[in-house]
Order: structure tokens, then sequence, then C-alpha cells
């Protein structure tokens, strides 16, 4: 069954799993239109009972320190992104024949009738930054819009909010899907969606890359306009031919050349449309320029046309993709300036937490001084290293699995010089930045761009990436 509404849950015995951000917020909707809730969680700590407490106190149960027991009489559950398909929990389920589902398929059940469209976004790399530049054009369109999902307010309480409180309904929603999420939203069916690109990732908890990439590719099952691929990356397009879409619905390539017919390019530092024109074998209508995109890196500009792609789709003129790429600026530690200091410009992407980010990251660059390295999460270096050597002039590298891409610049870039920091404290990041700004010489480019995960050192990339700045803030402070 994958059409329901509030009253559905009425009554309903449901298990949520986790209590996270998106497990509490699942939790207290779920309770508010009547059903019968349980929160489980492996966890009991401080963090797990403060939360438990509060949800107490509104009526909902709570189970801590067991998330591997299925409650008895669930009719439901409903997981957060994280965890893992074969979970206890869910194989107890499974037994008992009981639904597992996540908080995106709620909300998608949730809505009501005229309920705003989805516009959605996934890939392994530049999925919020995609879905934010979204937002902004939709926006700078005249129409009221979001981004949700993956990013900012749990989408169960804006698709409960809508209409509240004197608010106007949402006419769209710029939603970001992880394939965690996309896993467990069995049912949602998006106006258009876009796979950015695909590269291996969180195959621990897919448990393989066919399965990764499968999870990615329900973003385009039902899409009724536009199927969004990248023309660099084909497993994108494999996934929309494989795809169940309504009829009329078309495959929208977007691509850093020449577009042909159906795509979105660049021609002569022109953002342009062949997919969305009357004519579109002799047309191209112009959208925006290189230089409205922000920062306009090369991975980015593909994240403007990803966006200019489903925006144009949904019907927004061209002069709305251009004011709304133009008044859209990136979160921070995604390619963030930080500063210049005697010719050399340190730029802080802390975000690039896996190799793929990484690589997009230094290709934006011709002279770089590369601050690398911290949990590797199973990956390999080599093919990176061998597409980047030629733009490197010296390595820094930190963290715990810095040696594999020593290893790598050894084999396939040996004349690079390379700075091993053995330490995995957060105080490496000072004596990072001193080293990088030997090694570098005015023109170069100082990148953090790890392409490793951050929990060896920082509790988060963001730390990360205020650690990178506060130590170039102190260089500047100490040589000027």
């Amino acid at each position: 069954m994958t059409t329901h509404g509030p009253a559905d849950f009425a009554g309903q015995h449901i298990t949520v799993a986790g209590l996270g951000v998106s497990g509490i917020s699942a939790a207290r909707a779920l309770a508010g239109l009547g059903a019968h809730v349980t929160v489980v969680d492996g966890g009991d700590g401080d963090k797990q009972r403060a939360a438990a407490g509060e949800l107490t106190a509104e009526g909902i149960s709570v189970r801590l320190g067991d998330g591997d027991t299925l409650p008895e009489g669930t009719e439901l559950v409903v997981t957060s992104p994280g965890w893992k398909p074969d979970s206890p929990l869910f194989a107890a389920a499974a037994a008992a024949g009981v639904d597992v589902v996540g908080d995106v398929e709620i909300a998608w059940r949730l809505r009501g009738p005229g309920a705003a469209a989805w516009l959605g976004v996934t890939g392994t790399n530049g999925k919020t930054t995609t879905v934010r530049m979204l937002a902004s054009i939709l926006a700078a369109e005249g129409l009221r819009t979001l981004a949700v999902g993956n990013i900012g307010t749990p989408i169960i309480d804006v698709v409960l909010g809508q209409g509240k409180n004197g608010e106007p309904p949402y006419d769209v929603l710029a939603v970001e899907l992880s394939s965690y999420q996309l896993h467990w939203a069995p049912s949602v069916r998006a106006h258009s969606g876009a796979v950015l690109n695909l590269a291996p990732d969180h195959l621990d908890w897919h448990g393989s890359m066919q399965a990764y990439a499968a999870d990615k590719g329900r973003i385009y099952e039902g899409n009724t306009v536009a199927c969004v691929y990248n023309a660099a990356d084909k497993a994108t397009e494999d996934l929309v031919r494989e795809a169940d879409v309504e009829e009329g619905c078309r495959a929208i390539g977007f691509t850093l050349g020449t577009p042909g017919p159906s795509q979105l390019g660049v021609v002569d530092g022109i953002l342009v449309d062949r997919a969305f024109v009357e004519n579109r074998q002799q047309q191209a209508q112009e959208l925006a320029e290189v230089s409205d995109v922000t920062p306009p890196a090369p991975h980015n500009i593909a994240n403007a046309l990803a966006a200019a792609a489903l925006a144009r789709a949904f019907g927004v003129r061209p002069t709305a993709v251009r004011d709304g790429l133009r008044a859209f600026h990136p979160d921070a530690h995604r390619i963030q300036h930080v500063a210049e200091l005697d010719g050399v410009t340190y730029i802080d992407d802390s975000k690039a937490t896996n190799t793929h980010a990484a690589e997009a990251s230094l290709a934006a660059y011709e002279h770089i001084v590369w601050i690398a390295g911290g949990l590797a999460k199973g990956a390999t270096f080599d093919e990176l290293v061998q597409k980047s050597a030629a733009r490197l002039r010296g390595v820094v590298l930190i963290g715990a699995d810095r040696a594999l891409i020593g290893e790598a610049l050894a084999r396939h870039a040996p004349d690079v010089p390379v700075v091993d920091l053995d330490r995995t404290d957060t105080g490496a990041m000072p004596e990072a930045v001193r080293e990088a700004t030997r090694l570098a010489r005015p023109g170069d480019i100082v990148l953090l761009a790890p392409a490793c995960a951050s929990m060896d050192m920082f509790v988060n990339y963001n730390k990360r990436g205020d650690a990178f700045a506060e130590a170039v803030g102190e260089l500047t402070a100490r040589d000027h």
C-alpha cells in the first residue's frame, strides 16, 4: 500500500529505531497522529537518556541498551537512516512479517491532497550543494520552497507543517536523499530526480557497489518529467535506463562540454540548455555564466547544471536560474577560500571525505600543496594519485590511515615531496599548515582535501576545517 494519510497511523503500534534527529522527529510525529510509539536504541549514555526523558514525558515509550529486540505487537518499524539492513531488529521484523521503512517514506505517505512536488537529488558527492542551489533557483522564480531531506529540517516536520499557523503551503521541495534514505523509501515518486555521480562509498552498509548503485537509482522510480543524469558518469545513465518511470518522462543529461539535444552543458563560459527548448535539435537557451557559480570549480559547475536541469523540468524560467545561482553561496568547508598570504592561496575543502570528492577538488587547481589523510573507510588511493600527480607541488599527510596515501604517492608520484606527520592529535593541523606553506610557491594552492573521514582526529569534518582555518590565521598573525 503506497497511499496513506495521517489517520492510517492512528492506533498503530510502531517501533522507531534510533534516537537521532530523524528518529526523534518520526517518534513525535507518529505519536501526534495517535500511534502507539516505542523507540529502541542500543545506546544508554547521557545523550540517549536525556532524549529518552523528553520523549517519555510526552507519552512515548523508550527502550535503551537494546536495539535488537522487536517490541511485542509491533505493526511497523521506522528506522533511522544509519541502521544497517542486516540489523537483528530488522531480521526479527522480517520474521514477524512487519515492514521496515524510513522517515522519508513516512513523510511521503503523510502528504495531503495538493501536496508540494518533490525534486530529488542524490549522488556520492555534491548532494547538499546541488539541493541548496536548486532551492535558490526555485525561490528566484518566486516559488515557495525549502531544501529538505538529508539536510536541515526533518522532512516529516516539513510535510506535517504544510499550511499550519497561517503559513502558505510549499509549491515544491528540493529534497536531498542519501542512499540510506532511498533504501528505506520504496513508495517515493519524485516529480524529477537526479543522480549526480557514483563512486564507491558506504559499501560496508550496502554490501556491494551494485547494491549501493541500485539504492541510488531508486530516486528515478516513478519520475514524471525528467531523470537527470551525469553524461560523464555512464553508471548514472545506466540507472535511468533501468528505472520504471511515468510515460513521457525524459532522460536529461548534464555535461561540462558542449551539450547535445536533451542535455545541459557549457559553451564559451555560458551554461546552456538544449533540453527544455522548443527545438532542441537546433536551439540552445542561455541560462547563466560560469562566473555566476560560486566557486566556479568544474565539479561545482556540474552541480549547477544538475540543479538547473531539475528547475527547468519544473518550468522555471532561464532568468531565475541565473538569479538563483548568483544568490547562492556554498556552505563552509566546501572549497572555501580561507586566505591569501605571500601569493599562496589557502583553500578548505574538509568536506572532501572520500576519494571521489578529493579528486574533484584537486582538479579545480593547477599547482597544489595537498593536505590529506584521516580515516580511509576502506578506500584505496592509487587512481586518485594517478589522476592528480601532475598538479601536486607537495603533500602533507596526517591522520590514522595516511600511510595508504603515502604508498600510492610512492608508486605513482615518486618525485613529489611528501611530509609525513606521525601524529593523530588535533594539534597536528598547525604543523601541517606550516609544512604546506614551506612547500608552496607564489601562485600555489594549499588545499585541505583529505580524501578521508575526520573522526580519528576531529569530531567531524567541520571541526577539521575550522582547525585548518585557525592554523592559517595563526600563520598570518605570526608572520605579519
